[in-house]
């Protein structure tokens, strides 16, 4: 009897173990978390206020004076990459930025778990998202239209920026720096079986290695200067308008872009 007593004892105290180990190395879930964008605008690091349309003058790195009345960019496809393990979370939306809103803030449509990521974004659509021609409906209406005509190769513009500027016979004249996929044509101006060419000229920004938490935000600092600066000096007088059939202007819109956006503040 006193045997069967202790294997009774015994048996529950082990039943009473497992039951504690199984409760210490249960895995915990992760708590994840949305990530918020602001997007800001600058010239040279002189904020750019919707005051500043059409009223303040930048000078480029080509010597001329311009105002701006519009500037607008889309990004997309925002991706963090964990620096743990290098999983990695990718939020497959966009956003159009308009600079006259101000400070812009965009949420994308992802949580994370807390942790360091290098953070990136796309900007512009790549081809595979630009492939889906009226796939955006709120695109297709956005800043007048925001989709590209079919001789130009389709899919959606990049970005806006427009304005006046002073030309070489001290005239005040209008420019649009538009920027979408470069096309190349047989003849100009296209049309109907003139595009021979059709090269993706989005880009990917990495932000680099940034924490995020429970209530983080991230800034994205845009400086406009830098589209008329680095690598290419953009010179107004010859590149004003009549930019999207341009390739080697596209392509060169393209080098330049990668040196405007740059990391600002990250709060917590």
């Amino acid at each position: 009897m006193k045997k069967i007593v202790l294997l009774i004892i015994v048996s529950i105290l082990i039943i009473s173990c497992n039951k504690n180990d199984d409760s210490n190395n249960s895995a915990v879930t992760p708590t994840n978390y949305g990530v918020d964008f602001r997007f800001t605008q600058n010239w040279d690091g002189q904020e750019i206020n919707n005051s500043d349309y059409e009223n303040t003058t930048y000078v480029n790195a080509n010597g001329e004076s311009l105002t701006l009345s519009k500037l607008n960019y889309l990004i997309s496809d925002v991706t963090y990459t964990s620096s743990a393990d290098g999983a990695i979370w990718r939020a497959q939306d966009y956003k159009l930025v308009l600079g006259r809103d101000g400070d812009v803030n965009f949420t994308p449509a992802i949580e994370i778990p807390e942790g360091t990521y290098t953070v990136s974004f796309t900007f512009g659509f790549d081809d595979f998202d630009n492939d889906k021609q009226g796939g955006f409906p709120d695109l297709n209406s956005a800043d007048g239209f925001w989709n590209v005509p079919a001789p130009l190769g389709g899919g959606y513009h990049y970005q806006r920026i427009e304005g006046k500027y002073i030309n070489s016979a001290s005239d005040q004249t209008n420019f649009q720096f538009h920027t979408i996929r470069a096309n190349r044509h047989e003849t100009l101006p296209p049309g109907p079986g003139t595009l021979v060419e059709l090269r993706d000229t989005s880009f990917r920004i990495n932000l680099g290695n940034i924490t995020a938490g429970t209530n983080t935000t991230i800034e994205v600092k845009a400086n406009i200067a830098e589209w008329f600066k680095n690598p290419v000096t953009w010179n107004l007088n010859n590149r004003f308008q009549v930019l999207m059939p341009n390739f080697q202007a596209q392509l060169d819109m393209n080098l330049n872009g990668q040196n405007v956006f740059e990391l600002g503040a990250v709060t917590q």
